[in-house]
Order: C-alpha cells, then structure tokens, then sequence
C-alpha cells in the first residue's frame, strides 16, 4: 500500500483529535514462541495503519497543529551486527525518507523526547490494555509532568484512541478494498485446490498442507489456523488439531483463509469426501445454504447488521422444524432461540486486517446500519455432533458452515469470495472432474 493512504489516514485522525491533543501508538512486540525461537512477527494492527512501519520496538505520536513536526516515530537504529543476523531496519532516516514522518528518533531517546511532547498537549489519546507494559509508560510520562510542579503543564486527559481509530478501519478505502480482493483471490484458490486435491484415506493435515502451500506460493500467510474437519471434527466449532483421516462418507468442513498485505480474507467450505452428499448431508447442506443466501441478500446499505443473521435464523428454524429437528410454532422456536441447539454463533462479522475485525456492532441500543466500504462475513452453520441426545442417527455426525467475504457497496454487496462454488451440484461436477483427470 502507498505511504500517501496511510499519510492519509493520520491527516484524517489527526482532524478527529484536533489541536491540544496528542495520540500515542506502540508497535507489537516481538513474541517468543520457545527459549530463543520467535514467533513470525504480526504488527500491531492499528499501529500498521497509520504508519505502514512492520517493526518492532517503535513508537508513532501524532501531535496535530504542532508547527515543528506532527507525526513522530521513535525507532531502532540502524545496526550492521544486528542486521546481518536479523535482516535490514529503516532506521529514523529511512522513516522520514521512505514512509514520511516529519522526524524520527532512536528508541533509545523516548524518555528524553516524549515527555517534552506530552507538555504541550490537554488530551492524550491512547488505547489501554493493548500493551500493558507499554500503558505504564505513558501513565509514568504523564505523572511525571505532573509531578513537576505548578509551572509545568501536563495532559489532565486519558481519551482512548481505539474508539477513533477502530471507527475509521471499518471503512474500507479503494486501496483497502483491492488489497482483500488480492487476499480473497489468493484464498479461493486455495479451497478449489483443496476440493481438487481431497480423497479418502488422507489425513485432515495432509488437506492442510495444500492450503499452505497455495498461500505461500503468493506471498500469504494464514490469518488464522486452518480448520480442516472431517465427520463429527466439523462440529466443533475451532478445531484445530487436523489430525484425523478423512472417512469415505463423511463431510469435510474446511475454515480457512489467508493475509496479505495484512489484509485477510475468511472463506469456509463443507463438501464430501467422497466427492457425492448422502441424503441426509445433502438436506441439511441445502438449510444452510439457504441460509447463507437468504443472509447475503439481506446486505445492503441501510439494513442493519442484524439483519442477515435474523434471515439466515429463520431459514434454519425453518429447515430444522422442517426435518423433525425442531417442533413448535417457528415464530416461537425463533423468540426461544431453540437453533442454538444447532446454530449457536452469529453469521458474520467484521473482516479486516483482522479476521475478526474491529468496529462497534450497535450504536446506543440499535444495531449498526450497514454502509458502504464494511466489509463482513457471511456464515451460517449447523452441527450435530455424534451422541446428541434426542437426535436420530442418520443426522448425526454432520457438521455444516458456508462462509463467504461480502463488502457492502453502494448498490447492494459484492461476494468477494464467490470464485468457490456454494452449489451441492457445483460442488460435486468439480471433484468428478478432478477425479476423472
């Protein structure tokens, strides 16, 4: 993405802070994942959008109005020992030069520098319990001024920065947009090879394995870990493990998607391994995709966010009552919440960079309007794992999710992800064809 989005976005903050106060943001730190192993690093997300910087152990403060410099980076130096091991810095000069802060200092210099910042300012606008031993640090600063007696001036206020910061990310931009329509791309190619590649016998890692492989040969990474099910391992929700061999007979719910350019998408899929539905796999895949398309046409702009999971809840209802599943009145199994049996987790959410994306669902007491440059999920499911009492067999041990990524637009929505077909027919055509090559 070009440093003139991300500019973009701090003139945009910056007009929302307005002069007198000052936002403050901390890089990620670096995780480790054993003794001196680390893990890949992931910026802090909010701090990526408005700096574009993925190192570690930096600090942005954006000062509007301040005359000499309103956007200030603190970060590591430049460092021919360190580097040769762990790869280049920018260093302050390369911030200023190539990612456009107006000044930049060596980490090494906060305590002196920031302060000095703070003083000229009434609010700080920071996002607490982020990193909390980062949040002690700027309290510290702030007391400190304080401390210093009458004649020194010192912020008399905490504003937290995420209730901006998180408002502007559910808004895509153009630039935005096209970054997870590249991540989409790259995702649904990897459920078609998926689908191509799936056959009795293999392991739920082996089917991990090409989702992996297909990311990586585009310069992706997972934006979470797969979910590979098989059989009754679709109905827990976030199966991890993978371990399992896929059974003839049995669906494989696969939940998985990538991130570039931290950007993510969120696609799932659920189709035979064998490559046919059985009867009773194909009724309850035709409710969900009911479902999921019902929910899909209820986003637009001006419905609200509850809208598409009160369609694809009455679908459900519906389809389950319809199957012996459910019994009663549907407006009363809807009011009783009796698909939660069934269907016990909404159909969406916001989708950014990340997967479960920032932004506020309600605003007061009423759900949020849906408008353009909202990028969401759609994903409906049902699950009815092995032993669920009160269930006859021939259902049970079938799990169910369709998940597509849906931007709102000015007329409607568009599918970002719709490359993956959702038709049982579609579905089975394309694994016969493979299987025929």
């Amino acid at each position: 993405m070009k440093p003139q989005e991300f500019a973009r976005r701090r003139r945009q903050l910056s007009r929302m802070i307005g002069k007198g106060g000052v936002a403050v943001l901390a890089a990620a730190p670096v995780r480790m994942r054993n003794r001196d192993t680390e893990y890949p690093y992931r910026q802090d997300s909010d701090f990526y959008y408005l700096t574009g910087f993925n190192e570690p152990e930096a600090v942005a403060v954006l000062v509007p109005g301040r005359a000499q410099a309103e956007y200030i980076v603190f970060c590591r130096e430049r460092d021919p020992a360190r580097e040769a091991w762990d790869g280049p810095r920018l260093g302050p000069e390369g911030v200023i030069g190539d990612l456009g802060a107006d000044d930049a200092f060596p980490i090494e210099d906060i305590d002196d520098i920031l302060p000095g910042l703070l003083e000229s300012c009434e609010r700080v606008y920071h996002t607490m319990g982020a990193h909390p031993e980062f949040d002690a640090r700027v309290i510290g600063w702030v007391n400190a001024l304080r401390e210093r007696g009458p004649d020194t001036h010192a912020p008399q206020e905490f504003v937290s920065l995420d209730h901006l910061l998180h408002d502007m990310r559910l808004y895509k931009s153009r630039a935005e947009q096209a970054a997870m329509r590249r991540a989409a791309r790259i995702g649904v190619a990897a459920h078609l090879r998926a689908m191509r590649a799936v056959r009795p016998g293999m392991m739920e890692y082996e089917v991990e394995a090409e989702f992996l492989h297909e990311f990586r040969r585009h310069g992706a990474v997972p934006s979470y870990p797969p979910i590979v099910g098989g059989g009754n391992n679709a109905c827990t929700l976030h199966y991890i493990a993978n371990a399992a061999r896929l059974a003839d007979g049995d669906l494989l719910l696969i939940d998985a998607g990538c991130e570039l350019e931290h950007y993510a998408c969120d696609i799932t899929r659920t189709f035979p391994v064998s490559g046919r539905f059985s009867d009773a796999q194909r009724a309850i895949y035709d409710i969900v995709l009911e479902a999921h398309d019902a929910a899909i046409a209820a986003v637009a702009p001006g419905r609200h966010w509850n809208e598409p999971h009160d369609a694809a809840v009455r679908v459900i209802t519906r389809g389950l009552r319809g199957l012996g599943l459910l019994d009663g009145r549907l407006t009363t199994l809807i009011k009783e919440q009796a698909y939660r049996r069934y269907f016990m987790h909404k159909t969406g959410h916001w989708l950014g960079m990340d997967v479960h994306d920032v932004g506020d669902y309600r605003v007061g007491d009423v759900a949020r309007m849906l408008e353009p440059g909202m990028v969401m999920t759609i994903e409906p499911g049902i699950y009815i794992p092995r032993g669920l009492r009160g269930v006859p067999k021939r259902w049970q041990g079938i799990g169910v999710r369709i998940e597509d990524d849906i931007l709102v637009t000015r007329n409607g929505c568009e599918v970002l992800t719709a490359g993956v077909p959702v038709e049982a027919q579609a579905i089975e055509a394309l694994m016969a064809a493979q299987a025929a090559a």
